[in-house]
């Protein structure tokens, strides 16, 4: 079974689509890199899935539990929402850690705060702080920052901040951790080690959805799909897909487990689906250039 189902899923600003009917379903241990032009809206599929944003429409299912509805009120009320976050691990791009927490202080933050609401908080505070403190230091360790514990944000290079941040979102235990362009902030020289990072926790089988502009990236660390074919949503008539696009799919660019932004929307799940992708979007294309001549004539 699926540990993430997501069918038709949109979003609109104002007059402005953002996600229009996205679908697609991630096993456990999978990786789904997404990919796009920025402003195609990778980043509000995320905040979507992490209920930073509300989709207009579709449904969000977790290990077969339907987080969301937009036909069924029960699911979007705001007393739910905060448990249910908790499927999901989000790392920023711009890291967004407490400055006047050390790096330990930060991964253990989340965890202190929802072990208050256990019934016998008070009289296991110390013990419930201790094995916090422990789990917290052993992601450091993981991540690489063992020496690091004890500073503050501002004492840590980027890269050493977005490993924190990753210790910080694995610290609740996430089913699904989500990457938002978690390099775009970082140097060169940084870049490297974050994904070093990112590919450890590929290698063992951690759920994840990467928004990247790291091809070579996307490349290595993308899982495949079990089943065959392509999905797409082709939206429209006088929706069509920049001739770079196209380009950059012939270019054998592609790779298993890429969700490929704007519109439409495409899973890649082997070299033969993207052949059959281009050939399906360049027939939808010409089909409604077709049929906007014929209404002009």
């Amino acid at each position: 079974m699926a540990i993430l189902e997501v069918e038709h899923l949109s979003k609109s600003f104002g007059r402005t689509e953002v996600l229009s009917d996205i679908t697609f379903s991630l096993e456990k241990g999978q990786v789904l890199s997404i990919i796009g032009s920025s402003g195609s809206g990778k980043t509000t599929l995320l905040r979507s899935l992490n209920f930073l944003e509300r989709p207009d429409g579709g449904i969000i299912r977790v290990n077969g539990d339907t987080l969301f509805d937009a036909e069924d009120p029960t699911t979007v009320q705001e007393s739910e929402i905060r448990r249910k976050r908790l499927h999901f691990g989000l790392v920023f791009q711009s890291f967004n850690l407490f400055p006047q927490y050390t790096a330990l202080g930060n991964v253990m933050l989340a965890k202190e705060l929802l072990a208050k609401e256990q019934p016998d908080y008070k009289q296991r505070k110390k013990e419930i702080h201790s094995e916090i403190e422990a789990e917290a230091r052993n992601l450091l360790e993981q991540m690489g920052l063992g020496d690091r514990m004890n500073n503050y944000p501002h004492q840590l290079s980027g890269g050493q901040c977005q490993r924190v941040a990753i210790a910080r979102a694995l610290a609740l235990k996430p089913d699904i951790l989500c990457f938002d362009e978690p390099t775009s902030a970082l140097d060169p020289e940084l870049t490297g080690e974050v994904l070093k990072v990112i590919k450890g926790l590929a290698d063992q089988e951690t759920t994840m959805v990467i928004v990247t502009h790291e091809m070579a990236f996307a490349r290595d660390v993308g899982t495949g799909y079990s089943g065959a074919g392509v999905r797409a949503s082709l939206g429209g008539e006088d929706k069509t897909v920049p001739v770079p696009f196209y380009k950059w799919l012939t270019q054998e660019n592609t790779a298993e487990g890429m969700l490929i932004f704007p519109l439409p929307y495409i899973i890649i799940k082997s070299a033969e689906s993207a052949q059959k992708a281009v050939r399906t979007l360049k027939k939808d294309r010409q089909e409604g250039i077709e049929r906007r001549s014929e209404l002009h004539e």
